[in-house]
């Protein structure tokens, strides 16, 4: 990407700790930023609880969808998260520590837009004029794929994966008691990585305006890609075909996308190599 050349000659005789200088007022403000959204989250415990137990609950939208389902196709085994699920505490500050667990969560997510900026805004005096104007979208782009991820794993796999996990039994000899942190964690854990998982394209795009990536070769594994994509499907989601393919589908959506993404970087690579040589 050029991180290290610059169009300002000074910059490039900045030293380790000249980077660090710079580097510095920009992760305190990030710092305020992410204290800031989580004072807010802290007060909105009201919110936030609710959010946090909507893929358990029966109203929520995703398992709403299933039980309607369920009463079209007359197949009960759509149907989830229909029965209540009961959490417990076992810890004396386990629901203080969980308040504060959910407003750093809350606010971390709402700072990444902000803190992306503040990246974009350290690297971009190293940046050539050209870079600058290829990934002048960087945050946005970033962004958008980041928090469609969160709401595809929040919406989808949460409710999908709480129905599997609470109700799958080895034994009827054991019961479960699930506790507020390993539901949380399932939730907050499958958000999160949906959100890393759908950077795809983004990543695709830098690697092949780089050269490293073409779209002939997503399209010559695309198979391999769709069977390793099922396979995830069916291990994150309740043993029936319409779940799977509710999630999988959106993620193959998301590789053909980011085959027609490492076609433009091929284009715009290969438009970089022209303006080298004629330069």
């Amino acid at each position: 990407m050029g991180l290290f050349r610059s169009s300002e000659p000074e910059n490039t005789d900045m030293s380790f700790f000249e980077h660090l200088d710079a580097l510095r007022p920009r992760l305190m403000r990030s710092a305020a930023a992410l204290v800031v959204f989580m004072v807010a989250a802290f007060l909105a415990k009201d919110v936030l609880m609710h959010i946090i137990m909507g893929p358990k609950s029966e109203w929520f939208p995703t398992n709403r969808l299933f039980a309607w389902l369920s009463d079209v196709m007359s197949a009960d085994v759509l149907r989830i998260n229909s029965r209540p699920l009961t959490l417990i505490n076992t810890s004396m500050a386990g629901q203080f520590n969980l308040h504060i667990a959910l407003a750093f969560y809350a606010a971390l997510v709402l700072t990444i837009p902000y803190m992306l900026w503040e990246l974009w805004g350290f690297i971009k005096p190293a940046l050539t004029a050209s870079e600058i104007r290829n990934s002048r979208l960087f945050v946005l782009y970033v962004s958008v794929c980041f928090f469609a991820g969160i709401l595809f794993g929040y919406y989808v796999l949460a409710p999908l994966s709480v129905n599997f996990l609470a109700n799958y039994a080895v034994s009827d000899a054991i019961s479960n008691m699930i506790d507020i942190d390993s539901y949380m964690s399932i939730v907050l854990n499958l958000s999160f990585a949906c959100g890393v998982i759908f950077l795809l394209p983004v990543l695709v795009r830098l690697l092949s305006g780089m050269g490293l990536l073409t779209a002939a070769f997503m399209k010559r594994y695309r198979r391999h890609a769709i069977l390793v994509l099922a396979v995830a499907s069916a291990i994150i989601t309740p043993p029936d075909a319409v779940s799977m393919i509710l999630v999988l589908l959106p993620l193959y959506g998301l590789y053909e996308l980011s085959i027609s993404v490492a076609a433009r970087g091929e284009k715009r690579y290969a438009r970089s190599l022209d303006t080298d040589a004629a330069e």
